[in-house]
């Protein structure tokens, strides 16, 4: 029997439990650099020694966090449902708690990626966490983060709508509803699918349905939840 296809949403406020500095969380990283200058393509331009040192720090500090609860869970729920992952955060979290299939919609901090080729993505690992403007890859080219900076296209964003509208169970968990085009997923949901938004203050969505199910938690605490409603729902 086909398994039904659970498609997740996650952002920022599910990495936040791991203790992952969120950008807009009051104090959060935004704050102590302008957004600008280390997250847009101008701003790459400008000062790419910049944007490079700004990623290293933020490797660093990834290495040393672990998957929360809230990770685990959407792992083990792989069990009885086909589940894909569609992620706004660049960390590697969901991949280190099990997930196995995700898509990064803003790019992934443990790559690099070419300067001339955006095809062209190579792995970074923890003895080798520091990249410069002077990085190169093993096939010459001039490396950069492989991040999706402000001013630039989201490459993935086609393929989370594809999955988002074949979902039969489409769950967002920890985003603030407000980063577009991530946040316009909700409307690629088929008529009558149910939706689950986790979040401890979530946004208002302009989508009216009885399918729409709001669970003012933070991430681990509404997916325990959401595993409880889902093992009743399987059970009839």
């Amino acid at each position: 029997m086909e398994k039904p296809k659970l498609v997740i949403s996650s952002g920022a406020g599910i990495s936040a439990e791991s203790g992952i500095s969120t950008f807009r969380d009051a104090g959060g990283l935004w704050e102590n650099f302008p957004v600008m200058e280390v997250c847009s393509a101008d701003g790459f331009a400008r000062n790419p020694r910049l944007v490079h040192e700004f990623y290293n720090a933020r490797r660093k500090d990834l290495i040393s966090k672990q998957p929360n609860e809230a990770h685990k869970i959407l792992a083990e729920l792989e069990k009885d449902y086909d589940v894909y992952v569609i992620t706004q955060n660049v960390d590697d979290l969901h991949e280190r708690a099990g997930s196995s299939k995700i898509v990064h919609l803003h790019g992934e901090l443990m790559k690099m990626r070419s300067v001339t080729n955006p095809e062209y993505v190579e792995p970074l690992d923890i003895l080798h966490l520091e990249t410069t403007p002077e990085t190169r890859g093993k096939n010459g080219d001039f490396m950069r983060p492989h991040i999706v900076f402000f001013q630039e296209a989201v490459p993935n964003m086609a393929i989370a709508q594809d999955l988002v509208h074949e979902a039969d169970i489409f769950v967002v968990i920890g985003t603030s509803l407000n980063v577009y085009p991530a946040a316009g997923l909700l409307h690629d949901v088929r008529p009558g699918i149910p939706i689950y938004y986790i979040d401890p203050n979530p946004a208002n969505i302009t989508i009216t349905s009885p399918q729409v199910h709001i669970i003012k938690a933070k991430a681990t605490e509404g997916m325990r939840i959401l595993r409880d409603i889902l093992k009743k729902t399987d059970n009839g």
